[in-house]
């Protein structure tokens, strides 16, 4: 009779994170079992900011801009140990119920140029933004196994701690009040597209300086699918 092959190592793909960042973002993970109940695991890849608009030219005054000189750069990396619940699982690992300790880094930006128009300034003004983030936390998560070989991990509870930083750096000298509007503008903007900003980030003091930097809660929810071998 043939024993059935242990697979002990699945590479997979973060299939969350485009749907957040957009179709630049892209993150492989590899899992590797050490026995029927444990397994550490490592996700590397690309993360960036996506291209956003700031101002309204219908509704706005002063009215910018975006050229199409817009330059985006990242990188994301997660790692966690793993322990599969043999109480709650009646399959060996990867199949079943987990949980893990885990820590994350990523840092992100993008550069772009404005053609600002107001009472005060006419010109192009480059912004160049970056966000800096590092977790440590414990997940909760459920993979599922399907035909021996495909999986399809979700991470379902994954609360942390974490440090943020971001800032904004400008290339022109404005005047107080529209380089406050302009601040004020990418914190909306970064509001839209980040799930909790509002919550994590000081919006005033970004408005003020063009930085925050602080500690505070985060979560983490992944989907993965992956392919064992």
């Amino acid at each position: 009779m043939n024993k059935e092959k242990n697979y002990k190592n699945t590479v997979r793909l973060n299939i969350t994170n485009p749907l957040i960042f957009g179709d630049r973002s892209l993150v492989i993970g590899y899992e590797r079992l050490l026995n029927d109940r444990k397994s550490f695991s490592i996700n590397v890849g690309q993360s960036e900011l996506p291209e956003f608009g700031l101002f309204n030219p219908d509704t706005d005054n002063p009215e910018a801009k975006l050229t199409k000189n817009s330059k985006g750069h990242g990188f994301n990396t997660t790692a966690d140990f793993r322990f599969y619940l043999k109480a709650e699982n009646k399959y060996a690992a990867p199949h079943g119920i987990y949980l893990a300790p885990y820590i994350a880094y990523a840092t992100m930006g993008r550069k772009n140029t404005w053609a600002l128009n107001t009472s005060n300034f006419q010109g192009n003004v480059i912004t160049d933004f970056n966000l800096n983030f590092l977790a440590l936390g414990g997940e909760l998560g459920y993979q599922f196994v399907l035909w021996k070989r495909v999986t399809l991990d979700f991470i379902l509870i994954g609360p942390s701690i974490a440090t943020y930083k971001l800032k904004a750096n400008l290339d022109t000298t404005l005047d107080p009040d529209d380089e406050s509007l302009l601040f004020q503008k990418i914190s909306d903007a970064l509001a839209e597209k980040f799930p909790g900003y509002t919550f994590v980030f000081d919006d005033a003091e970004f408005v003020k300086t063009g930085t925050s930097d602080l500690i505070g809660p985060s979560f983490r929810y992944v989907i993965h699918a992956g392919f064992r071998f």
